[in-house]
């Protein structure tokens, strides 16, 4: 019994080394004073002070938060309200839609990309940060609905008819006590929106116009002739924002969580 314990854990520590040990490198090598992403030849703060005067990386990045913002803030208010609407109200084709919305997660980006430019195509709209931001809503919505309906499906049903035998309305019922109840769920799918939008390649490479390049697109371009240590320090910037937002998130999921078992 130890013994199998033991190798767990091993097997445990290994698979967290081979997730990690990538990012750990990464951020180590931005503070490389070599341009080279080889060696480690010293410590420098040097790339930090570099990467605010790379105005093309700058600028990509102003795009990619552009992108991710607006179509984290879109998903999650039309997935929010399209799982509570499939789980509350009966109507036609209800359960073909369910079935309908794991298409975007399962089929590979290759295939929405590219059906989604030659939607573009027909529609004659020319492709930019607004194409970009259609075809990251349309990927993110399912994940935002599938998250939220977790929730739904844990939520205590006597809770919304006990609000309307106290008089409260419709608006003032989902606004005031499903809404909350929703949070911890609707937090998840907002993170893993945002997280998906922040870092897709293959369906904005499909989605893109010339002058509406993202981080990972202008990362992507630069493997030919060599990602430089600014770029390092960059996303190590980015990791730090990131996990404070993720821990103050999982903070409010939680107390979301224990206010709920209280109730």
């Amino acid at each position: 019994m130890k013994n199998r314990k033991l190798m767990d854990n091993l097997c445990l520590i290994l698979v967290f080394t081979f997730l990690f040990l990538p990012i750990l490198v990464l951020i180590i090598f931005s503070f490389n004073s070599s341009s080279l992403n080889i060696i480690f030849e010293g410590f420098t703060f040097s790339w930090y002070k570099t990467l605010f005067s790379n105005v093309t990386l700058l600028e990509s990045l102003k795009n990619t938060l552009i992108v991710a913002f607006t179509s984290t803030i879109a998903s999650t208010i039309i997935g929010t309200i399209s799982a509570y609407a499939l789980y509350k109200y009966n109507f036609p084709f209800k359960k073909f839609i369910n079935e309908l919305l794991y298409i975007p997660i399962v089929i590979p980006e290759i295939v929405l990309g590219i059906s989604l430019l030659c939607v573009y195509t027909l529609l004659q709209l020319e492709l930019g940060l607004f194409t970009i931001i259609l075809a990251h809503i349309c990927f993110c919505i399912p994940f935002v609905i599938v998250s939220v309906r977790t929730s739904l499906s844990s939520m205590n049903p006597n809770l919304e008819l006990a609000a309307s035998d106290l008089g409260a309305s419709r608006f003032k019922t989902f606004f005031y006590v499903v809404l909350p109840s929703l949070l911890p769920g609707i937090l998840s799918g907002a993170e893993l929106s945002f997280t998906l939008s922040l870092d897709d390649v293959v369906v904005s490479y499909f989605t893109a116009g010339p002058s509406s390049t993202t981080l990972p697109l202008k990362v992507y371009s630069m493997i030919k002739t060599g990602v430089t240590p600014d770029v390092n320090a960059l996303i190590t910037i980015m990791l730090v924002i990131i996990f404070s937002l993720l821990m103050i998130s999982t903070f409010i999921s939680l107390k979301g969580i224990k206010k709920e078992g209280t109730r």
